[in-house]
């Protein structure tokens, strides 16, 4: 219902019951409460969205977000959320060559200044979540990996992030906080693609987000060490600035920064900003 309309029948319901007088004064304020009613509602999440919402987050953001996909299709029917999960920078590529997109959610703020200096968000994108590294070994971890320096051992095949995308960026500043070097036997191009190797048992360990190493379960064994302090990475999410479905997009963030999507986010082992 628009506000005029509630204007028109609260008028003349007034005029039925009381009278052309007594009419004025509750329209007035009947006017003035519904005023009040539109500036506390006024935010996307109360407001009735519908169509499709298209996401493009990283990879590691995978199991979180398709969870809160499916909240959100549930609380908002007529929705769908489309994902586009994948390395950071070359998300951030995607975008900034125009692929349409209501949503960005990198796991770096370097990779979301490429959008932003671009000019393709709307508005300063905010953090809602923070993560750290740890090293994913096979099951058991039959190598007896303790600590980073472990993986620079000879005989063991170590996976890394390419340098390009943020988790390979974490795990060069980890290094180099430890003072080490490490020649991985590959460098993968998310962090899903390096865990993988060593699920299955193509790599010995490989440095990934403990989310991911947490989504992985029984596949490998998780285990800390002291440089991740050094190398923890900010995520993050900005509305585009060409979003085909703002509204959507809007309250799709929402979600996520609201206290129900940061349940579902640090379940999966992320921290709060």
């Amino acid at each position: 219902m628009t506000r005029s309309v509630c204007r028109t029948r609260r008028s003349r319901r007034s005029l039925r019951v009381s009278g052309a007088g007594a009419a004025a004064l509750l329209a007035l304020s009947a006017c003035s409460s519904s005023s009040g009613s539109d500036s506390g509602s006024s935010s996307s999440s109360s407001a009735k969205v519908s169509g499709q919402v298209t996401v493009f987050a990283a990879a590691s953001l995978k199991e979180s977000f398709t969870t809160l996909g499916e909240r959100f299709e549930k609380q908002h029917p007529g929705t769908e959320v489309t994902f586009n999960f994948a390395g950071s920078d070359t998300l951030a590529a995607s975008v900034t060559g125009g692929a349409p997109a209501d949503v960005f959610a990198s796991a770096s703020p370097g990779t979301m200044a490429t959008v932003t200096d671009a000019g393709a968000t709307d508005g300063a994108p905010s953090t809602f979540v923070r993560n750290q590294l740890e090293i994913a070994t096979l099951p058991g971890n039959p190598d007896r990996i303790s600590s980073l320096k472990d993986l620079t051992g000879s005989g063991l095949k170590v996976v890394l992030c390419d340098k390009s995308v943020p988790c390979g960026a974490a795990a060069q500043k980890a290094l180099e906080a430890g003072g080490l070097r490490l020649t991985p036997v590959s460098y993968e191009q998310d962090v899903k693609a390096a865990l993988t190797k060593v699920e299955l048992k193509e790599a010995d360990a490989a440095v990934v987000y403990k989310t991911d190493v947490k989504a992985a379960g029984g596949k490998v064994t998780g285990v800390d060490f002291a440089e991740s302090a050094k190398a923890v990475n900010d995520y993050p999410i900005a509305l585009l600035k060409e979003a085909p479905n703002a509204d959507a997009g809007k309250a799709f963030i929402e979600l996520v920064k609201s206290a129900e999507g940061q349940r579902v986010l640090t379940a999966a082992g992320f921290r709060t900003p």
